[in-house]
């Protein structure tokens, strides 16, 4: 019976509003763990077991968006091939940080921007593409420099500032969508 108590949430009354405490039934499931179980400890221990193979990783995640690159480079760009640019681009924003090369994730932002905020991606010039891709790749290959945050601090600010010019060219008549695309970046390298 005292459990069933325990899960009812709290209501205590204040002049014109009541504050109602929902029960924390969390607490119980901590105090029942085995003596020296600690679960954020055994994520630590596994990702540090891991992390020999992140830059293996990186450097396939790279491969993928040049591949994507290529492709639209000999063959033009259609939605398979924008999508897997995209795609590509959008795994190392995401998988940057927790691979340990949080610098390239600006760059692949700006990226995914170009292409998810081009209206006929057709008119992306392959050039640009290239200097993300390139870009990319750069940051990760010189991970182990000093200077890199140096490095990808300017090449990443470029890439926005140029991707930024273009999505306002080609979104100059959508001025509905124009301020959030130009709104600042996502990731905190920024």
């Amino acid at each position: 019976m005292s459990k069933n108590k325990r899960n009812k949430p709290s209501v205590a009354t204040y002049g014109d509003y009541e504050m109602i405490t929902p029960p924390n039934t969390l607490r119980e499931a901590l105090i029942n763990l085995p003596d020296g179980d600690d679960p954020v400890a055994r994520a630590e221990a596994a990702l540090s077991m891991l992390s020999d193979d992140y830059a293996s990783w990186m450097e396939t995640e790279c491969t993928r968006l040049d591949t994507a690159r290529r492709n639209i480079r000999a063959k033009g760009i259609d939605k398979a091939r924008r999508d897997a640019l995209f795609h590509a681009a959008h795994d190392i924003r995401g998988q940057a940080a927790t691979l340990r090369y949080p610098l390239a994730a600006a760059g692949a932002d700006s990226l995914c921007r170009l292409v998810e905020h081009t209206p006929d991606v057709s008119r992306i010039p392959i050039a640009l593409i290239d200097q993300h891709v390139d870009a990319i790749r750069a940051i990760v290959r010189e991970y182990a420099r000093p200077d890199i945050a140096q490095i990808a601090a300017a090449l990443n600010k470029r890439l926005r500032l140029v991707t930024d010019e273009f999505l306002a060219h080609e979104n100059k008549n959508r001025p509905d969508v124009l301020a959030n695309i130009l709104a600042p970046g996502i990731t905190p390298t920024e």
